[in-house]
């Protein structure tokens, strides 16, 4: 069953946050990963707060699978450029199926 992250984004650094997307799809691919949305903007909030502006759903095949990504020492270290640039929160969700 497919598991997603989403993630909220507030970047302060677009140079050293560059230096992570340099990098992040060649991981992100290896653990089947699919981008499913992104803001280009901000996140239109209709009910609620949220912490950041931007927002990112990433589909991954299974929870395996994503966390595989998370973990994975490539993708940890590039993380590194993420962490200096921007404030985030990222959780994984399960999919389901009906």
């Amino acid at each position: 069953m497919s598991a997603y992250v989403v993630g909220q984004i507030q970047i302060d650094d677009t140079e050293e946050y560059q230096k992570y997307l340099d990098g992040f799809l060649p991981s992100f691919q290896r653990h089947g990963g699919k981008l499913l949305a992104t803001t280009k903007n901000s996140t239109e909030v209709i009910e609620g707060k949220w912490a950041y502006p931007n927002t990112v759903i990433l589909e991954f095949p299974s929870l395996e699978a994503a966390h595989d990504w998370h973990t994975d020492p490539e993708y940890v270290e590039l993380v590194s450029h993420r962490h200096k640039a921007a404030k985030t929160n990222l959780a994984i969700v399960d999919g389901f199926s009906e």
